[in-house]
C-alpha cells in the first residue's frame, strides 16, 4: 500500500478484508481479513500497474483497491478450493 504507514496498511486491511468478506458472504476471521486486505492491495495495484492505471495516492483510494483485490482473491480461492475432490 503505497503512501501509508504499516501501521496503517494493517489497519486499512483489516478494514479491507472485512468489506471484503461481507461482499463475499465469506467467513474468515480477524487474521485473515488482514492478510487478504494487504495481499488484495498489493495484487491489485501490481494488476493496475501492469495494465498501465496507476490509482491516486491517499487512505480512500488504498481501501477500494485493496477490498477489490481481497474479493479478487476470495474469487481466486473459491475457484482453486471448488475444484478439489476429496
Amino acid at each position: 500500500m503505497e503512501g501509508v504507514g504499516w501501521l496503517m496498511a494493517i489497519i486499512l486491511g483489516a478494514i479491507a478484508g472485512w468489506i471484503a468478506e461481507q461482499i463475499m458472504k465469506s467467513d474468515m476471521g480477524l487474521l485473515m481479513n488482514i492478510i487478504l486486505g494487504i495481499v488484495g492491495a498489493l495484487v491489485m495495484n501490481a494488476i493496475l500497474k501492469a495494465v498501465g492505471v496507476i490509482p491516486p495516492g491517499g487512505w480512500i483510494w488504498q481501501c477500494i483497491v485493496a477490498v477489490a483485490g481481497a474479493c479478487l482473491l476470495i474469487f481466486l480461492w473459491r475457484l482453486i478450493a471448488g475444484r478439489r475432490t476429496v
